[in-house]
């Protein structure tokens, strides 16, 4: 559970999802038209006023589609929003899953559906690290009840997964093939795709504005992971041992840099 994503969901209380999509289709309109580095103020904040497809992402989706993948999104933002997006990169509705909220008489309830072993309005799981595995394999692969929550046999889990954020980790730690992140600087994230234990973790920089080189090294042996109650502790692998600090090896020195 994240609950400042899960708020956003709450934020689409007394809409239908048809709503929620006009609402979404709009955004996405007016900030794929706007120039790079516009800002837009929100409340008292100057925040990002512009947004990008990755070239990049559409190829990967395109050519993976070619080879036979059934390929999906799987977002920790609400599903009807992630479903207008993805529909940029050739993703359908039945290929997105995101949070999603409880219905009532046509419109979204600020409750929202669980998975696993976690009652739809109990509120606290949201396809969000580990709420991600629970929600693919229910989704996709048919696993239901409390056995969602759990890693499943290598038949019943995904070849390739691709992610940017520590709330990718679980899924992308399923994945029996290839896991490729984008390196934006995610303790967590960057100390399990650094490390590389078995061999199967690609890191490539952002396509668009990439990080400079991180000048000190990931705290992976103290800090990186971040615990259920909040709390910062170590990442470890799947027998406990402790990962240790890592430096970053793969970055963008420019926007031209990362284009090899």
């Amino acid at each position: 559970m994240e609950p400042q994503y899960a708020w956003l969901a709450q934020l689409t209380r007394g809409w239908s999802t048809r709503q929620v999509k006009q609402f979404a289709a709009a955004a996405r309109k007016e900030n794929l038209a706007a120039p790079i580095g516009t800002e837009q103020k929100v409340g008292t904040h100057e925040v990002t006023g512009w947004v990008r497809y990755y070239d990049q992402q559409r190829d990967l989706i395109r050519t993976l589609k070619k080879a036979g993948f059934d390929v999906y999104v799987v977002s920790a933002s609400p599903e009807p929003i992630a479903e207008v997006w993805g529909r940029g990169v050739g993703i359908d509705a039945k290929h997105t899953i995101g949070i999603r909220n409880v219905t009532a008489h046509g419109k979204h309830t600020a409750r929202l559906k669980g998975c696993g072993t976690v009652r739809d309005g109990d509120d606290s799981m949201i396809t969000y690290i580990d709420g991600k595995r629970c929600w693919i394999n229910k989704e996709i692969f048919g696993v239901r009840g409390a056995a969602a929550e759990k890693v499943q046999p290598a038949a019943k889990r995904q070849v390739f997964a691709a992610g940017d954020s520590d709330t990718d980790v679980s899924f992308l730690r399923d994945a029996t093939g290839l896991r490729l992140v984008l390196n934006r600087n995610k303790n967590e994230l960057m100390c399990r795709a650094y490390e590389n234990g078995d061999g199967r973790w690609l890191v490539n920089p952002m396509f668009i504005e990439p990080k400079g080189k991180k000048t000190d090294s990931y705290p992976c042996a103290t800090t990186g992971y971040i615990e259920r109650d909040g709390r910062e502790g170590p990442v470890r692998r799947t027998d406990g041992s402790v990962i240790p600090d890592q430096r970053d090896t793969v970055y963008g020195a420019s926007p031209a840099s990362s284009a090899s």
